[in-house]
């Protein structure tokens, strides 16, 4: 009796294997049909990327100094600002923080905080950012000063 049961036991292990064999088969080809699909995936987006970057390269160098495209296909400018440069400017210009508050319409506070990293202007201040980077230090004077009296 206890022969029969071991043949019977094997025989339905041995029925269960063959079915699971066939219900898995189709997962494992669809499964490598996916991962296939991922890698020419993958391939195209490196290669998109590859052509964006050729093309902001190209941008770059036809767009303005100390300006750049914004990435968002608008073809708007975006100007570059570092809390830095606003110091180094202001120092280049000879001005207060006061004063340089004046070029912008902002209070001197204001300009501290630029400069120190603690805020950053606006969007829409950035065009007069790039304007003042253009001035030397008897024109930028010159409209401080008309701007005071």
């Amino acid at each position: 009796m206890a022969n029969l049961a071991t043949v019977l036991k094997s025989e339905i292990t041995r029925i269960a294997r063959r079915e699971l064999r066939a219900e898995t088969e189709s997962l494992k080809k669809a499964a490598a049909h996916y991962r296939s699909e991922i890698t020419a995936l993958k391939r195209k987006v490196a290669e998109l990327e590859r052509q964006v970057a050729k093309v902001e390269k190209s941008m770059a160098k036809a767009a303005p100094d100390g300006a750049k495209l914004d990435g968002s296909g608008s073809g708007e400018i975006k100007i570059r600002y570092s809390a830095r440069s606003m110091a180094a400017q202001r120092k280049r210009l000879g001005l207060s923080a006061e004063n340089m508050g004046k070029l912008f319409g902002v209070s001197g506070h204001t300009i501290y905080g630029w400069e120190t990293g603690g805020s950053r202007p606006r969007n829409g201040q950035m065009p007069a950012i790039a304007a003042v980077r253009k001035l030397g230090k008897v024109e930028a004077a010159a409209i401080v000063e008309s701007l005071s009296g």
